[in-house]
């Protein structure tokens, strides 16, 4: 009886643990965006991830929300999606308009390590550095990234991405 409760008791420990190092908050939006605008949901949880780790009133100096949108990209994306009186800090909101500048990058980037650079470093910097033989060869991938700080931030949502796809069954 004693290891019969001692095995339920590991077993739900190792599931709380599991919730705190993968959370995964609000995937109902996360799946309903991410197919909107044909993304892997698990690309946008590994982003959710690394910016915000689920916290929907997370804020930086600069940007807010579970997808860490700043007011002026928060702005101009809603303005592309026609979309009016909106709450970018609202969770439902923040990953509506955050699947939709995902999808953006991903349009005009097409290597999803260029695009998770471009959402953490601005598309200014990126297409510099795309454009300098010293950071790319074609002019389309990174074969590095100047900025520790962006080169850290590709590396962490790859490894979430990854950690979530083998832990984690979302429900589509």
């Amino acid at each position: 009886m004693l290891i019969l409760i001692g095995v339920i008791g590991i077993r739900s420990g190792l599931e709380v643990s599991k919730n705190i190092k993968y959370p995964v908050e609000y995937s109902d939006y996360i799946v309903k965006y991410s197919a909107e605008n044909q993304l892997d949901p698990y690309l946008v949880i590994g982003v959710i991830k690394q910016e915000s780790n689920f916290v929907p009133d997370a804020k930086s100096a600069y940007a807010g929300g579970l997808m860490q949108l700043t007011e002026v990209t928060a702005a101009e994306t809603a303005r592309k999606m026609g979309v009016t009186n909106y709450d970018y800090m609202d969770p439902e909101t923040n990953i509506k308009l955050g699947c939709y500048l995902l999808r953006t990058l991903i349009d005009k980037y097409q290597v999803i390590d260029t695009v998770l650079a471009a959402y953490n470093a601005g598309t200014g910097n990126v297409d510099k550095w795309l454009a300098d033989p010293t950071y790319s060869d074609d002019g389309i991938t990174l074969k590095e990234i100047p900025y520790s700080e962006t080169r850290h931030y590709v590396q962490k949502v790859n490894n979430h991405i990854k950690h979530y796809k083998e832990k984690v069954q979302l429900s589509q």
